[in-house]
């Protein structure tokens, strides 16, 4: 069909080229000094937070420690268990790139309990949210494995008390939760893990749609050297 009117569309790309282009004009763009800030790896997840917010300002907010893009390819290649505080993470991964390193993922195996029974029981016997009732109910699952929180600050919370109690140690966390109450704070105490792999969005700032961002940035990583 080519009776498109607008002429600065490219109205036949396809979605792949659509994004390396996309990718092309963010290393175009992006200014040295900046880019100079950050490992290869590092910047492939910068990178792909940048063309998921076409912002390249999150470039300034996105913490890295404890060598997170490694730690999280060994754990990917392991078959670690993977943890998200919603649905939309669990949507968004994609599932084919997960299974490229390890065969045993699969949707399913992504846990993302928020909605179960036991948990929205706990919730109203606790007074307390969903998010958090979930991370009490699944610590064992959350422990040894990835933790993606994408929405509920007090998720990350809840882990980050756990860790620092030592009663877990997640081999990655990342921490991007979004809004304006309990987010700022949650990260701050996220910030105390000094031994534990994460990939962090200071301030306000976050989505589901940023933690799925990163880890499909640590599996691009990872895809470039293997």
């Amino acid at each position: 069909m080519n009776d498109y009117k607008c002429k600065s569309i490219s109205w036949n790309a396809s979605g792949a080229e659509i994004e390396a282009e996309s990718f092309r004009r963010i290393e175009a763009e992006i200014a040295p000094e900046v880019r100079c800030r950050f490992s290869h790896g590092e910047w492939r997840v910068v990178r792909r937070l940048i063309h998921t917010t076409a912002d390249f300002a999150i470039a300034d907010v996105v913490g890295f420690k404890n060598d997170p893009v490694s730690a999280g390819l060994s754990a990917l290649r392991n078959g670690a268990g993977i943890y998200s505080d919603s649905n939309m993470i669990k949507a968004g991964l994609s599932v084919s790139k997960l299974s490229s390193f390890n065969s045993n993922y699969s949707r399913d195996s992504i846990i993302c309990p928020s909605l179960n029974a036991p948990v929205g029981e706990l919730a109203r016997q606790r007074h307390i949210t969903r998010a958090l009732a979930g991370v009490e109910l699944y610590l064992d699952k959350i422990d040894n494995g990835i933790f993606l929180c994408g929405n509920a600050p007090l998720a990350l919370a809840g882990v980050a008390e756990a860790v620092l109690a030592g009663r877990i140690k997640p081999r990655l966390i990342i921490a991007m939760p979004v809004g304006f109450v309990n987010v700022v704070e949650s990260k701050e105490l996220a910030l105390q893990l000094n031994d534990v792999p994460m990939i962090i969005l200071n301030g306000r700032r976050g989505g589901s749609p940023l933690a799925v961002a990163a880890l499909h940035g640590i599996m691009e990583s990872g895809v470039e050297l293997q």
